[in-house]
């Protein structure tokens, strides 16, 4: 398997990426196909962060982060997602492979934290942790415990304060 930062040629298997691994209903597009195609055309998918995991010449995985707001400091933190693989490459690493990886170039940017919203039973492996225990404010509290953050070599304490979406994250 390579990990690799995407090409303007693999934006169509990443959409079909999400499109399949987040299908909750035959026929329907999830919301995080088009969300991938929003940040990037929107310039906030950040392109170091937008990371591919290829399997036998086949995009089989994609990870991205996306410019965010810390209480009001564009630069402390990214938000993470979607993360997809293709179902019939579930379960055998590549989520992980791809978590690994876009964590390690986040902290090499120099961002402090990494923030994400999932299920933290997943997510705690990778170091996540309730984003309410580093005073970092969710979008909706009723986001609770899925609203999570890690934290980079960068982090400083006083990287706290209200978390901001980029805008098409922030309108789904």
């Amino acid at each position: 398997m390579l990990i690799r930062r995407e090409t303007p040629a693999d934006q169509a298997a990443i959409h079909a990426v999400h499109s399949e691994a987040f299908r909750r209903e035959e026929g329907v597009t999830p919301i995080e196909a088009p969300l991938v195609d929003d940040l990037r055309a929107e310039g906030d998918l950040i392109a170091a962060l937008s990371l591919v995991a290829v399997r036998d010449g086949e995009v089989a995985g994609h990870v991205c982060c996306s410019r965010a707001r810390l209480g009001g400091d564009p630069a402390a933190a990214v938000g993470l997602g979607p993360l997809g693989v293709l179902s019939a490459h579930q379960g055998s690493g590549v989520g992980a492979a791809l978590m690994h990886a876009v964590l390690a170039a986040a902290d090499a940017l120099g961002y402090g934290l990494v923030v994400l919203l999932g299920e933290p039973a997943y997510y705690a492996r990778f170091g996540f942790t309730a984003a309410a225990e580093l005073s970092i404010v969710s979008p909706d509290p009723s986001w609770g415990k899925y609203f999570q953050a890690r934290t980079l070599a960068a982090y400083e304490p006083t990287q706290a304060g209200a978390f901001e979406y980029a805008p098409a994250l922030a309108r789904i």
